[in-house]
């Protein structure tokens, strides 16, 4: 998920009118923290000035979206001689592939720190409060023992890739694509011919460990992912002619075939969109009641996301075989109606690679989609490790497939 700063909310470039020396980074204490960081995070609405914008709720809870991994901190910036809270940041640790194309028979696994949550009071800018968060949270995780920290931004978001590229000397290093679609008021068929199989969490970790063997970003624990309670489940669509030589349990993979798995994203926060006009709000809402009245006719319809809402996240995204694209098409119209049966979904996420082949069979709105750029840096140069060429190999060695942590969203 994108680490989204805007030129209003981030304190970064420059320190000419204060000192950094009065700024002061600390563990996040629930106790006496969480009402001075809730308001800070209401603050942050992300958007363009003048344009609609994104309001994130954590629902209370300020760790949500990282309390799902067994490493993880958060920081705040504290300013002044009374300690106001002006800044947090967020990170977590995992072991993770770092792609091989085949050339080992085994997967290698590298431990990486992940960026995330980077907040900054609008009355405090220009006091290198991004920056020293982001330097508090590098020490943390060279500390804890990793070799990278990377981060995602919106490929846009021209304040986040300064601070982060200028100023904190990471690299570009990947573009995927945030796949963004409607959840509507009408039934999405899927094929008669087409058998949707739900598969055991056992026999996902089977799967996906050989599918994402020599892919980038694969979490080594993927046993707790799709064990928790957040997952609702890794489903297979297959032609149903194929349930007549192929067990599913028997840990094989049929000649060609979808999957994916589905993440309850909203659990752990809730979205609102803000500052539309009340002529697109209307054209909205009129597009949601023709779709409830008449789901026959199967109107592209705009979801209500005017108020707090959540979304499905589907991570996990392979197909294989000639019949692969339309398999994954049926596949997504089986996780659509999932979401339109849950009355507080109302979109569907999925995040890949740019040039992954499963890209093209993912449905979509173009103008809810957009670029996602990935960030990285080395944390200690002066080390060498059998790991050095990964960010070397930006384009000729590096992977398509990208895995995506649904922890990360």
């Amino acid at each position: 998920m994108s680490l989204n700063i805007s030129e209003e909310n981030l304190s970064t470039y420059d320190n000419t009118n204060k000192k950094t020396e009065e700024i002061v980074v600390r563990q996040y204490d629930e106790e006496k923290d969480k009402l001075a960081v809730e308001e800070l995070e209401g603050q942050c609405d992300f958007g363009q000035r003048g344009q609609p914008s994104l309001f994130t709720d954590l629902m209370g809870d300020p760790i949500s979206r990282i309390r799902n991994l067994p490493l993880h901190v958060m920081l705040v910036a504290e300013y002044g001689n009374d300690g106001d809270i002006v800044g947090v940041i967020r990170g977590c640790i995992k072991t993770v592939t770092r792609g091989n194309n085949g050339s080992t028979p085994c997967p290698v696994y590298v431990k990486i720190a992940y960026v995330l949550g980077l907040r900054v009071s609008s009355h405090h800018r220009r006091l290198g409060i991004g920056t020293k968060l982001v330097e508090n949270l590098e020490e943390w995780s060279k500390i804890n023992g990793a070799k990278y920290a990377y981060m995602a931004t919106d490929s846009s978001n021209e304040a986040s890739i300064k601070l982060f590229i200028w100023k904190c000397s990471y690299v570009k290093f990947r573009t995927p694509s945030v796949l963004v679609q409607p959840v509507h008021a009408h039934y999405k068929p899927v094929a008669s011919d087409i058998a949707i199989v739900r598969v055991s969490p056992q026999l996902s970790e089977s799967f996906y460990r050989r599918i994402f063997a020599n892919s980038e970003f694969f979490p080594k624990d993927i046993d707790h992912i799709l064990d928790n309670k957040l997952n609702f489940g890794t489903f297979m669509a297959v032609p149903k002619k194929t349930l007549l030589n192929w067990d599913p349990k028997s840990g094989s993979f049929p000649q060609t075939f979808a999957i994916l798995s589905v993440w309850n994203t909203k659990e752990v926060y809730k979205l609102q969109v803000r500052g539309v006009s009340s002529l697109k709000y209307a054209c909205c809402l009129g597009t949601r009641v023709l779709d409830s009245w008449m789901p026959w006719l199967r109107v592209p319809s705009i979801p209500n996301i005017f108020k707090m809402f959540g979304f499905y996240l589907l991570y996990g995204i392979h197909m294989e075989g000639k019949d692969g694209p339309r398999l994954m098409k049926s596949l997504y119209a089986f996780a659509h109606n999932m979401g339109r049966n849950d009355k507080e979904c109302r979109l569907l996420v999925s995040e890949v690679g740019f040039d992954d082949p499963v890209k093209e069979a993912i449905p979509r709105w173009n103008k809810f989609s957009w670029g996602d750029l990935w960030c990285m840096k080395k944390l200690d140069v002066n080390e060498l490790s059998t790991d050095d060429n990964w960010m070397e190999s930006q384009v000729s060695n590096s992977s398509s497939v990208i895995f995506v942590d649904p922890r990360d969203f």
